[in-house]
This record gives structure tokens, sequence and C-alpha cells, in this order.
């Protein structure tokens, strides 16, 4: 499948043939959901926490007598109904993060960008570097391209005044090709890639 190829400023630069191995498969959303759970899990910090019985200041005595004085039973006071007590269940330091094999996660990869070219939302380009670091001149070529939200995915490497140009413009995301990933993908409405990032990511989940 053919595509055509842009420049920065939204000019013709030939075109590019996209393999269906990777651009044209049939969208599986359950293995991108899957994927895109693992992703976010992956990311939690996990260092929620709530003091157990055990780690409740306090005395370990027993308040009253067990009979006789018309109270409850307690054997201590740091029950979860006392004042100060423990949280029964709470949250633990834990990891929350679980495995996915690799050929699933590539699968979910080549689903989305299948998905983006299915849509009509991939757009390429023949390199993402810019000669300024200035954000106006980069806005105003973006806005010329026809997107407003997207993940650019820069090639093996990502120009330094490019990064610099797109860094406060809103819902643009810059990316090196070891760095694209299927949520930040999705996230976004377009998909721009570099004739570098096709060949990268072609080679890289073609196999």
């Amino acid at each position: 499948m053919k595509i055509a190829v842009k420049t920065l400023e939204g000019k013709e630069a030939g075109d590019i043939t996209l393999d269906k191995a990777v651009f044209g498969i049939d969208v599986r959303q359950d293995v991108i959901h899957t994927v895109v759970n693992y992703q976010l899990a992956k990311r939690r910090s996990g260092n929620h926490k709530t003091k157990q019985r055990h780690e409740v200041s306090g005395t370990g005595k027993k308040p009253h007598a067990q009979k006789g004085t018309g109270r409850a039973r307690a054997g201590d006071k740091k029950r979860n109904i006392d004042r100060g007590g423990a949280v029964v269940h709470g949250p633990v330091v834990r990891d929350h993060s679980f495995s996915v094999p690799k050929k699933i996660r590539q699968l979910a990869m080549r689903s989305a960008l299948s998905a983006k070219a299915a849509q009509g939302k991939l757009i390429i380009i023949d390199e993402a570097k810019a000669d300024t670091h200035k954000t106006k001149p980069m806005a105003d070529a973006i806005k010329t391209l026809g997107f407003d939200s997207a993940v650019i995915v820069a090639g093996a490497d990502v120009d330094a005044n490019f990064a610099r140009a797109t860094a406060n413009l809103p819902r643009i995301d810059v990316l090196p090709t070891s760095g694209a990933n299927v949520y930040d993908i999705i996230r976004r409405d377009t998909l721009v890639l570099t004739k570098e990032a096709v060949n990268d990511l072609t080679s890289k989940l073609k196999g």
C-alpha cells in the first residue's frame, strides 16, 4: 500500500510503500486493550499504603476485662473501630505490573499502526527537523499539515530544534522510534511518521 510523503511545509515529497504485514493487518482491539492496560499498570508507583494493626502506634495491653464490664470485647486499642486504629484490608506497597508476551505486544503495535492507516489518520513526512527552536514556525507547519493532536515518531534520534519547537504545543508528542508505543499512538488523533521511522518500525515488527 502506497501513501504520499510530505514535507513539514506541506509540500509533496514522493511516496512510500507501507508493508501490509505491519500497516495493513486486521485490527485486534482486544489485544490493544490488553497492552494499554499492561503499559498503564507498569507505570503505577504502587506506593499507596495504610497502617495495619501491627504498625499502629499504641499499647498492646488489654484495655479492660473480657467480661463483666458491659462493654464490647477488646484486645487492644488498635482496632479499626478505635480512634487512631488500623485500617482493615487497606492498600499495601506492591508492584501492579504484569507480563505480556512479546508477540502480543508486537501484534498490538501492528494493530495500532494499521488502525491509524485504515482511518486515514497516518501522515508520512520526509524528516522531522527544524531550522529553529521557535514554536510559532512549527505551529504554522503543523497547521498546514492539518492536525492538532498527534504523536510524531521522528526516527532513531529526535532533532534538538524539532523537540524544542514542539515542546510547548498542546496535544503534540514527539518520540524516537525506540519510544513508540501503543498507548501514545491511540491517545492522539493522528500518527505522524518519518520515512526513517517507517523503515525502523517495519524492520522491528515484521520479524
